[in-house]
């Protein structure tokens, strides 16, 4: 069976053609990335704007490239959720369009769902069930993935997402956006020790996370040496905060995985292109004689194959949507 995939739930616009949920017949993405470089972040509204103007030829293109006209495809997936409002709208109600005026049905996707839902495509082997860290700019969520449809949430920051953590911090430093992947390249050539900071834990939560303490503490850091004249090594503070992040980030996600017994452990999201992240959880998981997946690079961020992958099952589950399905800002991952 072959989907057609739209997402548009931040500064990306995507589409894709996916088969089976497996494999991908094609997948144009437009980034936004170097304009909003210009102030520093993603602008919701000039994202919206974007979106509404290269939606159709993204689409155009997907099917293009594919060799595929809609007559060929079997369902519409769509994100509709979470995300910046104004950006879901545009890609819901041209997906609704699309399907209102070809009769094809239409796939409402979760977007942290979709994101795990890039290991499948990556990893042909790759089966429920799993234990999964999924960790993005807005998400830092540990999920368990019972089926392909039924996932729970065991574990989840309590204020900053590690990837909002690592821009804030990457700023703080003079980096510009997106300060995250700066930063994580810098880090290669410095020191992880050189700088002691906090591993925030939360109280009767083993499994929750923490990272305003540790954003803080680093801005706290560079304040400090700035009102006295002295200048920091950037790649050391870089490699010392990158170490604190992931140390929390694994540390919770180990210890969840043994005490629930899992053995097969999974990354997603945007921050699963992090280095030490990636090495980190390979490490432990050779240590544990257990399993590790993450995404090939290309589909650690937003992209629409990753969407029509998760359709693909959630298609097979029954899940429909009306044409009065709406786009909706935050949602729990396990909403049916």
């Amino acid at each position: 069976m072959k989907f057609l995939a739209i997402e548009s739930s931040c500064d990306e616009t995507a589409a894709a053609v996916v088969e089976n949920g497996r494999k991908i017949i094609s997948s144009i993405i437009a980034s936004q990335v170097e304009e909003h470089k210009l102030y520093g972040g993603v602008v919701p509204e000039i994202a919206s704007r974007r979106h509404c103007e290269c939606i159709t030829n993204i689409t155009k293109e997907a099917l293009k490239e594919a060799h595929l006209t809609l007559k060929d495809i079997d369902g519409i997936c769509v994100t509709y959720a979470p995300g910046l409002i104004g950006a879901l709208l545009v890609g819901v109600n041209f997906a609704k369009g699309l399907s209102f005026a070809s009769g094809l049905p239409l796939i409402p996707i979760h977007h942290l769902r979709s994101h795990i839902a890039a290991n499948y495509i990556t990893h042909q082997d790759l089966e429920p069930p799993f234990l999964c860290l999924v960790v993005s700019g807005g998400h830092s969520h540990i999920v368990e993935v019972k089926d392909y449809t039924e996932l729970r949430v065991i574990g989840k920051t309590r204020d900053d997402a590690a990837g909002e953590a690592f821009d804030k911090a990457a700023r703080a430093m003079g980096m510009s956006y997106p300060g995250g992947i700066y930063l994580d390249k810098i880090a290669e050539n410095g020191n992880p020790d050189a700088f002691k900071l906090p591993r925030p834990v939360i109280n009767n939560a083993p499994y929750d996370f923490s990272f305003s303490g540790l954003k803080t503490a680093i801005v706290n850091l560079i304040h400090n040496a700035s009102q006295k004249g002295e200048e920091l090594p950037v790649a050391d503070l870089s490699a010392s905060f990158r170490k604190a992040v992931v140390e929390c980030l694994i540390s919770n996600f180990v210890s969840a995985g043994r005490d629930m017994g899992y053995k097969k452990l999974v990354l997603a999201g945007g921050v699963s292109a992090n280095r030490y992240l990636r090495q980190r959880l390979r490490e432990e998981c050779e240590k544990n004689n257990w399993q590790y997946y993450y995404p090939e690079l290309k589909l650690c961020g937003d992209n629409g194959a990753m969407v029509g992958a998760q359709g693909y099952y959630e298609f097979l589950s029954g899940k429909r949507a009306m044409l009065d399905l709406n786009a909706i800002a935050s949602i729990p991952i396990e909403e049916k």
